[in-house]
Parts: C-alpha cells; structure tokens; sequence
C-alpha cells in the first residue's frame, strides 16, 4: 500500500504565503505524476497544479505566477508554494500520486490520494 501525508496548511492573512508538503510512503516501487486539488464546499475537486517525475508542471489559470508545484523523488515528497495568497484560496488541498507498489504479490499501479489539508486565507 501506498500512504500520503499532507503538512504545512493552516490560516494566513491575504497576501501571505504557505507551503504545503506531501510525502509519500509504503511498499513504493515508482511515483509518476504528482499533483495538489482543491476542493471548496459544493464543488467538484480541481486541479492546481501537477508534476511529472521528470519535473515538468502545470498549473491551473486561477494560480500562475502564484503556486508553485516541486518534488523531491529521493524523498517521495512533492511541494506546493503559495504566494499572493487570497481569500478565494481558501478550502481543502489534496495531493494525489501515480504510484506502483508492492501489493506483495505482484505490482499494482494506483492513483493514491491523502487525507487533506486546510488552507485558510483571512484577515
């Protein structure tokens, strides 16, 4: 099986930053792509930004030139710098990984999910 942890969310003033943190764990035999959602209250999970293993990163339009997606493949950990940071960001941020584990008898390829963090953006 395959475990993420997400850390670094909390309440910023408008205008701050954050960094959120996902690490990976468990019987992991490759990671390909990463990403971080969203997800607000009544709407459906949205992409922020994603991370192939090679490095290449998209984002969605509402957060260019202000989120910032990296990973460590050594440390099966992948990033999210927040700058300019406004009230609408505010809501739940999941990572996701595409990860082939050791379900211990053969390989298994998942899309494993973590269990969420809170970034709230308020004066």
């Amino acid at each position: 099986q395959v475990q993420l942890v997400e850390s670094g969310g909390g309440l910023v003033q408008p205008g701050g930053s954050l960094r959120l943190s996902c690490a990976a764990s468990g019987s992991i035999f490759s990671i390909n792509d990463m990403g971080w959602y969203r997800q607000a209250p009544g709407k459906e999970r949205e992409l922020v930004a994603g991370i192939t293993s090679g490095g290449s990163a998209n984002y969605a339009d509402s957060v260019k030139g202000r989120f910032t997606i990296s990973r460590d493949n050594a440390k099966r950990t992948v990033y999210l710098q927040m700058n300019s940071l406004k009230p609408e960001d505010t809501t739940v941020y999941y990572c996701n990984a595409d990860a082939t584990y050791d379900s211990g008898s053969y390989l298994l390829r998942r899309i494993v999910w973590g269990q969420g963090t809170r970034v709230t953006v308020s004066s």
